[in-house]
């Protein structure tokens, strides 16, 4: 009966929160988008103070190589992950990759991807996240644990020191970045693995380049743990993460995580596995290191042999409900009609890794999904204002700057639609906006500044991203026998935002 009660409590608080949070969001005013930041929040206080890494160090790109050698000379991580898989079940892992926490019909979790670049926007997301964490009985990082090469010495300050406080277990899938150290230091933390023995590569120039896993300092690991050191925070046993894919198994649902590599290929064994846990009866939620569908276009990760990953989430019979992705940096939600059901394909990468600009997103048009049905945060007004202010600080470029308002303005007339959030006062468009606009990639152009990856890759760090907006955000799903519930919290840097989260997003999906 007192679990009960407390259940009861904690449902009551989290939809008193996402009340709250739907009034204070990017989608109702400026100033919950975090333009008008009265106090910066207390995520500075939590930060490490050493520097984190910067993306124009030659030594970091030099690390980060195999993500090219991959592209040039095939992507080894399926023959490599399966000699993980191996050696797991060797030491007494399920072989078919089962996480049993424990869990009642009713529970919720949160979800949240592409964290761990150890530096402001990473920790900004921290205190909004643990307000809304109570009652939640596990975390899932999707994607992209440890920037920039996944190493294990890094975890200290890019894992542990930031989720110290969160008092349930952390399961994750690895992305591409955490596959640079050759899984090594993602298995030691999530599955306490020792180190595969080297194995000659089957391609000798492959082999020649490719960099090799960093060896793990036992010892500063030890007390990195320390940081997660409390019996609620480790799971054990059945509730242990088996390896690099893994099913959470509960009375109403499956969480099914599945590994996608550096290049999104889904080895044979897995791909076997895959199938098996999707006959399943119970209805599924499908998170991946690539998201589905991105930027109004199509990815589905290939299985070796033939098909997609999405040919079985579509599969009725499998009963998945929901594909939530990492590796872009920002949120996106595409609600796909399969027949007669609707599968909810959601990008959740803005968990601290700097954000990928939304603006360049054209007009949503794929798979029927229709513009008024789709959501993303940012908001496309408000990635435009903000590289437009970015380069305007930086580069000495003051014409292209845009204001809200007027990004807002003009990603209506390009999306065609109406503003999402109303904007207060005409505001005239003048060539010199559209202008800015097209040289920032609101319009298709040959010409214009980098806004997305290759900003990521090579000039992310001639800007100042230790101050809000951040525009970084968490998921929390609530599960019950009847319904799956998906919320999107925003996290901006901002002690407004901190103190009560604005709900960017929600969606309720029926599980009968």
């Amino acid at each position: 009966m007192r679990s009960e009660k407390i259940a009861a409590k904690i449902w009551l608080m989290v939809e008193v929160a996402a009340e709250r949070g739907k009034q204070l969001s990017s989608r109702v005013s400026e100033e919950g988008a975090g333009w008008s930041c009265q106090q910066i929040g207390t995520f500075a206080q939590l930060r490490p103070d050493r520097d984190g890494f910067s993306w124009l160090n030659p030594r970091t790109l030099w690390r980060s190589r195999n993500e090219i050698l991959a592209g040039l000379f095939g992507d080894p991580s399926g023959e490599v992950r399966a000699r993980w898989v191996e050696a797991q079940e060797a030491r007494g892992a399920d072989p078919e990759a089962r996480v049993r926490p424990g869990l009642g019909p009713s529970f919720d979790f949160l979800l949240l991807g592409d964290t761990g670049e150890g530096d402001a926007s990473q920790y900004a997301v921290v205190p909004g996240l643990l307000r809304l964490s109570e009652g939640t009985s596990f975390a899932v990082v999707a994607s992209d644990v440890i920037y920039p090469a996944g190493s294990g010495n890094e975890y200290g300050d890019k894992f542990f020191r930031p989720y110290k406080d969160y008092r349930a277990p952390i399961y994750a899938i690895p992305g591409n970045h955490d596959w640079y150290d050759g899984l090594g230091g993602f298995m030691r933390v999530f599955c306490d693995a020792p180190a595969l023995r080297p194995k000659p590569d089957s391609g000798w120039l492959r082999g020649l380049l490719w960099r090799k896993p960093e060896p793990v300092d036992e010892r500063r690991l030890a007390e990195a743990r320390e940081l997660r050191g409390l019996p609620s925070q480790r799971a054990t046993g059945p509730a242990a993460q088996p390896g690099p894919y893994w099913a959470v198994e509960s009375e109403s649902l499956l969480v099914v995580g599945v590994d996608t590599g550096i290049a999104g290929l889904i080895d044979a064994r897995q791909a076997e596995w895959l199938r098996r846990v999707s006959r399943d009866p119970r209805p599924k939620v499908l998170v991946t290191g690539k998201p589905i569908y991105t930027r109004n276009d199509y990815k589905p990760s290939p299985l070796e042999g033939g098909g997609t990953i999405d040919d079985i989430v579509r599969d009725p019979a499998h009963r998945y409900v929901a594909a939530i992705g990492g590796d872009v940096h920002n949120y996106q939600r595409y609600p796909v009609r399969v027949g007669d059901r609707v599968i909810q394909y959601i990008v959740s990468g803005g968990g601290g890794a700097f954000m990928h600009a939304t603006h360049t997103i054209r007009r949503v048009d794929v798979a029927g999904v229709r513009e008024d049905d789709f959501r993303c945060y940012p908001l496309r007004g408000d990635s435009l204002s903000f590289y437009s202010q970015l380069y305007a600080r930086r580069l000495r470029m003051k014409w292209v700057c845009l204001t809200p308002a007027e990004a807002a303005c003009i990603m209506s007339e390009q999306i065609k639609n109406d503003p999402v959030r109303p904007v207060h006062g005409p505001v005239r468009i003048t060539r010199r906006m559209r202008w800015a606009a097209r040289l920032l990639g609101a319009w298709p152009w040959p010409l214009r500044l980098p806004v997305d990856r290759v900003f990521h890759r090579y000039l992310s760090e001639v800007s100042d991203w230790d101050t809000p907006p951040f525009f970084k955000q968490f998921l929390r799903l609530s599960v019950t026998p009847e319904t799956l519930t998906v919320r999107c919290f925003a996290a901006t840097g901002c002690l407004a935002q901190e103190l009560e989260p604005p709900l960017e997003d929600e969606v309720s999906i029926s599980l009968s």
